[in-house]
């Protein structure tokens, strides 16, 4: 069977088999289809170690039409995804090469950017509350820096899954993993407070105030659901009015969800389950910035 039926029964394998998200699925279709593209459409049992090297050259040099050059983590996706289809590919005894002889690219280690709790209240307050979105806006800025979530799955939230007197729902995130995730007690306000003025029964937990019509209501109401990108746009607006020389994203309040709950505090196995982490290395980013005994040793010693 040649490498492009392979990859088509991978990618149903990984759908069917493995319940991968939508999301995942069309990541290892791109990468896999950026392979299958210089590699041709051969036998994969002439996939050698030479092979991958010559790939890895082709992605480190590869540019596109505009100049644009793929980051060291970007080659590392690929990498990881022709591992995955390697590994299909050793567990159904079909022969190309061992998928553990592909060594991922070393890369920068990752920083992350976080608001202190002075500049994030600058960026809450900065919502005028007598605009029309205000008290949406407020409550969407209140909500992902409670709860950590990231900005695909609060716009997927619907107003049935949030328990306001519980102040907890469930979510599904990356890998369609479900984890709890609870509200403070000024978030269960501030989204209160929203749902109280919104005069619809619509599904959507927050809705743009656009016109969209259709003869579908249940298509009507997904139509007024905020998208990622609004939310984006909010965020983003408010860090101006509010002056913060940052860029600040909807990540952004992930991150200071996690550097917040560390500096309180919080062990960082707590931290990982809070943020739907599958790794703990992926959580461990955050620890540097919080280490008490570094700050502790500095003080004593650095006079």
């Amino acid at each position: 069977m040649l490498l492009s039926s392979l990859i088509n029964r991978f990618l149903e394998h990984a759908e069917i088999a493995k319940n991968q998200s939508p999301k995942t699925i069309q990541n290892y279709q791109h990468y896999l289809g950026r392979f299958l593209k210089w590699y041709g459409d051969q036998n994969p049992q002439n996939i050698t170690l030479d092979v991958i090297h010559r790939y890895r050259l082709f992605l480190n040099r590869y540019e596109d039409d505009r100049g644009r050059t793929l980051s060291s983590k970007t080659q590392n996706y690929h990498l990881i995804a022709l591992r995955a289809f390697l590994k299909y590919l050793s567990r159904n005894d079909i022969p190309s090469l061992a998928p553990e002889k592909i060594e991922l690219g070393k890369i920068p280690e990752r920083t992350v950017e976080f608001l202190t709790r002075e500049e994030l209240e600058r960026l809450l307050s900065s919502i005028n509350l007598g605009a029309a979105n205000g008290l949406r806006n407020r409550a969407i800025l209140e909500t992902l820096f409670s709860t950590g979530l990231r900005v695909s799955e609060l716009a997927n939230l619907n107003r049935d899954q949030v328990d306001l007197k519980r102040r907890e729902f469930m979510v599904r995130g990356k890998g369609r993993k479900p984890r709890i995730v609870f509200l403070s007690a000024r978030c269960a306000v501030w989204l209160s407070e929203y749902l109280k003025v919104r005069q619809d029964n619509w599904k959507p937990l927050f809705i743009s105030s656009g016109r969209k019509r259709s003869n579908d209501e249940l298509d009507f109401h997904e139509k007024r659901r905020l998208t990622t990108v609004s939310m984006e746009n909010i965020v983003r607006k408010a860090a101006l009015l509010a002056g913060i020389i940052k860029k600040v994203t909807p990540h952004t309040l992930r991150h200071s969800f996690a550097t917040n709950l560390l500096f309180n505090g919080a062990d960082i196995r707590s931290v990982q389950d809070m943020l739907g982490h599958a790794s703990i290395t992926t959580t461990q980013i955050y620890t540097h910035l919080t280490n008490k005994q570094l700050r502790e040793v500095h003080e004593k010693y650095h006079q």
